[in-house]
């Protein structure tokens, strides 16, 4: 997806290095020198130098449609954030937040905004194109987006309170007809939103707006004079917004038959950063959304919440009376003297002596070389105005004033924004002593010479001549320093909520030591991050890893098993002699939010996963038999495996872990049954002596009607099956939440890891939402779902399974996808954070029992799975797909993927018909089948003989 941006035009040659972005993907201009386009006109210039440079030699109607866009104005002049104006606020350093996980101590505001976007994207009908966005603002969306309306304009806005609405502008809609735009206000007053509140609805508007080709046609036809070459000015909000609507404000014929949806943002936040002000509250207001103490890593507690220090060293203890501060890309030496009210960017390590008084704000802009400009000013600075006006403001008092008290004269100009104030220095020293006269000491001598004798600079030059790569390079070290610090401090730091994946890479490149080990008192779960983390950086380092990445694993697999440590087991014989326990369950596919379930992060984050319990050919595929045995040993055999194995030791029985035995899962849940010394009540001196006072032998034999890597849960559910029915036998009374904690513990001691959707899915019949929070006890709780698309005839036979023949092994995927977990990776949870939503949209869609969308999400589904690895869709699995596609609603590879079987929802009976025909010529596999599957209403079964 293309990102168009309007950048300072400083940034726009060195932003792709900078950002380490493919000019392919990113495309850059900034507006016209000196030219006052709006955001219309702007938006059209950016269209068209994109186009010109892309495809000049398509037409404008043609290029439109050729993919969608996402349009980033970001090039302001930012007179009231002047600390970014050299930068662009775009790309302003924004503090990780300390409720979230997986963000990066580089993130900025580019790289927070993005997300939202996309998504937005990502739903729009293939009709809208073009997304026009301002790049001064972070909006959030705490719940999923809604369905996006296939018109020619959508706008989104946000409810809001008459009297923050009355700043921006507004979209009117009838209470009868809320999606629909009635007309659209620019900063209306309170007595005209008081006059409208009777039979009107307003939002907010927000910024994101979704365009049509139509709807940029026109737009860009308004943005050019009356000959069609020349641009002129034209605001998208204010000339264009009015025109649209059934009431317009502004009469336009075009632009008034333009269909409009207006949506509110779900759960929508909005954080502007467009002023020295905002900086700071929009922060905080951020840092500030989560409050519970048991969701926060880190435990530090400032002196004050609105203190900021990112990419900087600070020699100064902060304390109450440093609120409102804000350091970053800075050096604050043991000199300083801070009050409040300060933003303090880009000043280089010093040694000065500088009192900040109350509101005043240090920037500091590379210039050159090796030179340095001083651009001090005020925290309410609005940098407007013309300097001889007593009401234009420089540190907060008028500027003439402040060139009185200094006994200098500065040049007339219109506008203080162009006034040549700050002075270019050679030396830091020189920045220091000019910077005391012009804050603090106006009687400073050689600061007074300093600044008299130095060439000087505006505000817009400073823009349009500071030294990028220099202020960039300058943060990099400051950055480079603060990795130590953070790893160092982790007890007080965001460091192992952070996305260690990243920390892994700054730490080989820029050569930094490991931080030291972590104790044994610190958490499990940081210890875990730890092991992965150190890792990840010998991997990238070319040495062996394996005994780090093994350590975080067993950690793992130490605290689930833990979770039962003190819950031992007293097997008891609860069964006649000649019966016979008789467990048997379905498989399951895994429809939405599969890998919320698998930890850790289901257990920092919880999961959602909406799955079906299936029986096969008309049968649950899984079965195990157990029964009594005359003989003190324990016999294990497997029907479909043709094998069997004598058991008569703890050590044969405690060899669950072997590669490749065919008893692993019997042998691990006799074990968790109490039938080795970890897990049982009792004391005995030998398997044989546990089983003599037990009463007898067992024999358990297993049978799988189905193939091994099929993706349908076999495995977990399997382990569920034999420990139900060994429950059943053995008195220990265990319910199917406890069966299902159990096969999640019964994994992690067969190294395989998995999460506990397999086997809930299994146990627990029908269709259903599972859901489950923190924690390293996972008891999923359960929404069940009407099952009618699986049961009504129009619907049932439009459910399609069929077996690839084509196997795979899902632990390597799922240890690589793990991996990521683990290191907090940005990319992964991301993903998994959208799974589980998409969980919810598929809970939705089956209450409301809207097939069609079902099917769509199925295949929503499987797009999300192949993001997340793309070892689930082999070229084999693809070329299958591509046969039969264009049949289906939706089709996924259940399970991890790579192989098994291909779920398919077909449009409807006809098209399933087809399917069926297309894949019986097709097939590849001598072993490729279709199975009849059907809805499970029993789940696991366990019945005595």
């Amino acid at each position: 997806m293309k990102k168009l941006l309007s950048l300072p035009p400083n940034l726009v040659d060195c932003f792709h290095k900078i950002e380490n972005v493919d000019s392919r993907e990113w495309f850059c201009t900034s507006d016209p020198k000196g030219a006052r386009l709006g955001s219309g006109g702007g938006t059209t210039w950016l269209l068209e130098s994109c186009r010109e440079r892309e495809a000049g030699d398509s037409s404008i109607v043609d290029w439109l449609s050729m993919e969608k866009r996402i349009l980033l104005h970001a090039g302001g002049q930012s007179r009231r954030l002047p600390g970014y104006a050299p930068s662009g606020k775009v790309l302003t350093p924004i503090p990780v937040f300390r409720w979230a996980r997986g963000q990066k101590l580089s993130q900025n505001l580019l790289s927070l905004q993005l997300p939202l976007y996309e998504k937005i994207m990502q739903k729009a009908p293939d009709t809208l194109h073009t997304l026009i966005a301002s790049g001064d603002v972070y909006i959030r969306n705490r719940e999923p987006l809604q369905d996006i309306p296939d018109v020619d304009v959508v706008c989104y806005g946000m409810w809001v309170e008459p009297g923050l609405a009355v700043n921006h502008g507004v979209f009117v809609s009838s209470r009868k007809s809320s999606g629909k735009l009635d007309f659209m206000l620019q900063k209306p007053s309170l007595e005209e939103l008081g006059q409208l509140a009777g039979s009107h609805l307003f939002l907010m508007d927000i910024g994101i707006w979704l365009l049509s080709d139509r709807a940029v046609e026109l737009l860009m036809k308004r943005s050019y004079k009356s000959d069609g070459k020349t641009l002129k000015f034209y605001d998208l909000y204010s000339e264009f917004g009015l025109a649209l609507g059934a009431n317009p404000k502004i009469p336009d014929p075009e632009l008034n038959k333009l269909t409009v949806a207006i949506l509110p943002l779900p759960g929508g936040e909005f954080y502007h950063y467009g002023t020295s002000r905002e900086l700071i509250s929009s922060t905080l207001a951020i840092q500030n959304l989560v409050i519970d103490q048991r969701a926060i890593m880190q435990r530090k507690i400032k002196p004050h919440p609105a203190m900021f220090v990112q990419n900087a060293e600070i020699h100064q203890k902060l304390t109450v009376n440093n609120s409102e501060l804000w350091v970053e890309n800075s050096y604050v030496g043991p000199y300083w003297i801070l009050n409040n009210k300060h933003i303090i960017t880009g000043v280089p390590v010093n040694n000065w002596k500088l009192r900040l008084l109350e509101g005043v704000c240090v920037d500091v802009v590379p210039v050159n070389e090796t030179d340095y400009v001083a651009r001090p000013y005020g925290f309410n600075d609005a940098f407007k105005g013309n300097p001889a006006d007593i009401s234009t403001l420089f540190m907060g008092h008028p500027v003439s004033e402040w060139a009185s008290e200094r006994n200098v004269r500065l040049p007339e100009c219109e506008d203080i924004q162009n006034a040549l104030i700050f002075p270019v220095c050679k030396s830091v020293d020189d920045l220091g002593i000019v910077l005391r006269w012009m804050i603090s000491e106006p009687d400073l001598e050689k600061g007074r010479n300093i600044w008299e004798s130095a060439q000087k600079m505006s505000a817009n030059e400073l823009s349009d001549k500071a030294n990028l790569p220099r202020l960039i390079f300058q943060r990099e070290a400051f950055r480079k320093k603060d990795w130590s610090m953070l790893a160092a401090n982790h007890e007080k730091s965001v460091f192992y909520q952070l996305d260690l994946a990243d920390a892994a890479e700054e730490f080989v490149k820029n050569n930094i030591a490991l931080p030291e080990p972590l104790s044994e008192n610190v958490s499990l779960m940081k210890q875990i991050h730890d092991h992965m983390f150190r890792a990840r950086i010998l991997q990238l380092s070319g040495k062996n890893y394996s005994d780090e990445q093994q350590k975080a694993f067993s950690l793992l697999r130490d605290g689930l098993i833990g979770s039962i440590a003190d819950n031992k087991q007293t097997p008891c014989l609860n069964v006649y002699r000649d019966q016979i326990v008789w467990g048997r369950s379905p498989v399951r596919i895994d429809l939405a939010g599969g890998w919320t379930d698998t930890p850790p992060y289901c257990m920092y984050s919880g999961g959602n996963v909406v799955n079906v319990a299936i029986e096969l050919n008309g049968q649950p595929p899984l079965q195990v038999y157990v029964k009594p045995s005359k003989a003190y040993n324990i016999i294990l055999r497997s029907i479909d495996l043709g094998a069997m194995e004598c058991i008569t030791s703890w050590d044969e029985l405690k060899n669950y872990n072997k590669v490749g035995s065919p008893f692993s899962i019997p042998k691990a849940a006799l074990a968790l049954a109490g039938f080795i010394p970890e897990f049982a009540a009792e004391r005995y001196s030998s398997l044989e002596e546990q089983l003599k006072s037990f009463g007898c032998g067992l024999e358990v034999t297993l049978l799988a009607a189905i193939p091994a890597g099929s993706g349908l849960g076999t495995s977990s559910i399997l382990a569920a099956t034999v420990l139900g029915a060994i429950s059943d036998f053995c008195g220990l009374a265990w319910d199917k939440s406890e069966i299902g904690n159990r096969t999640l513990i019964l994994e992690q001691l067969l190294t395989t890891g998995g999460g506990w959707q397999d086997q809930y899915g299994g146990i627990l019949h029908g269709l259903k939402l599972l859901q489950t929070g923190e924690g390293f006890i996972q008891s999923p709780k359960v929404r069940w779902l009407p099952d009618y698309l699986f049961t009504e005839p129009e619907f049932q036979a439009c459910h399609l399974l069929y077996y690839t023949g084509i196997t795979r092994t899902a632990k390597d995927i799922l240890a690589e996808i793990v991996r990521g977990m683990f290191l907090n990776s940005s990319v992964h949870l991301t993903l998994l954070s959208e799974m589980k939503e998409h969980a919810l949209d598929m809970y939705e869609a089956i209450q409301r029992g809207d097939f069609k969308t079902y099917g769509n999400l199925v295949g929503k589904t499987w797009v999300q799975n192949k993001a997340l690895d793309s070892g689930t869709n082999p070229l084999a699995v693809e070329q299958i797909i591509n046969q039969i596609k264009d049949y289906t609603l939706g089709y996924k590879l259940p399970g991890a993927g790579g192989g098994g079987y291909l779920y398919m929802v077909a449009k409807d009976p006809e098209a399933a018909l087809q399917i069926r025909k297309v894949l019986a010529t097709f097939s590849q596999n001598q072993n490729a089948r279709f199975v009849e599957m059907n809805l499970s209403t029993k789940g696991l079964q366990v019945s005595r003989s």
